[in-house]
């Protein structure tokens, strides 16, 4: 562990060293698909199929074609014949373009995610309101599709909820590496989009204590950035991430 002051000076040194396109784009990373694209709906697709190896994930998001979203629900029937990744078949794959077209065609993903963050300015509430809403959309069920959009939660949820909190990221954060879309969320209350790269590199830097990883482990660990930097805590997390895919956490000094 090192003393807390030193860890944050290095912290903040390398978040402006891999904030920027140069280092998002030297590694597969989701966020390449969805800078291009820069549409909010287009980066949650990206978001919630990022889950397993990032060169697998990227290769996927390249077969995809986006502008399903605004086709007939005939024609993305059509076109998702023989997709599939990991644990979404092709039924799975069909189903959640469906399922976003419906959704496109109601409310903006601005208006849905802002409007429950607003009310108590609780990043959990909008993620909530969402799941519920891709569950009202469509009751199309299978383990794939549920494993995508994640479990509904009451309270306070046990998975670290990582794909939202990174699509969040993207949205809320706004500079080189994040794309801003959402302008009436507070990046203060953003949470840690906490994979388990992040979470072995947190440890090592003795950021967290906890050893499970769990949502608990989210809140601990986004507390504990927040001594770094109270109103962006979610700034460090593209570096702490590739630390820990880069293996150069070994040569770190934790």
């Amino acid at each position: 562990m090192q003393n807390l002051n030193n860890l944050k000076i290095k912290l903040d040194n390398l978040a402006k060293e891999k904030n920027n396109l140069e280092s998002l784009f030297n590694a597969p990373d989701p966020l390449q698909i969805a800078k291009i694209h820069n549409d909010e709906f287009i980066s949650l697709i990206c978001a919630l199929f990022a889950y397993g190896n990032a060169k697998n994930i990227l290769n996927f998001l390249k077969k995809l074609d986006f502008n399903l979203i605004n086709s007939s629900e005939e024609q993305i029937n059509k076109k998702c014949k023989k997709l599939k990744y990991r644990f979404q078949n092709e039924q799975d794959i069909t189903q959640i373009f469906i399922t976003f077209r419906r959704l496109k065609q109601e409310i903006s993903l601005k208006e849905l995610f802002t409007s429950a963050y607003q009310k108590e300015e609780n990043i959990l509430d909008a993620i909530l309101i969402f799941m519920q809403k891709i569950k009202a959309l469509n009751n199309y069920e299978s383990y794939g599709y549920n494993f995508f959009f994640s479990k509904i939660f009451e309270n306070i949820p046990k998975s670290p909820l990582k794909r939202y909190n990174m699509f969040l990221r993207w949205m809320v954060r706004k500079d080189n590496l994040d794309m801003g879309l959402f302008d009436k969320i507070h990046t203060k209350d953003l949470l840690m989009p906490l994979d388990i790269h992040t979470f072995k590199t947190s440890i090592a830097l003795g950021l967290i204590k906890r050893k499970v990883y769990d949502f608990k482990s989210v809140l601990e660990l986004t507390n504990k950035l927040k001594e770094f930097d109270f109103y962006d805590p979610i700034k460090y997390d593209f570096a702490l991430y590739r630390l820990g895919q880069s293996k150069e956490i070994l040569k770190y000094g934790a």
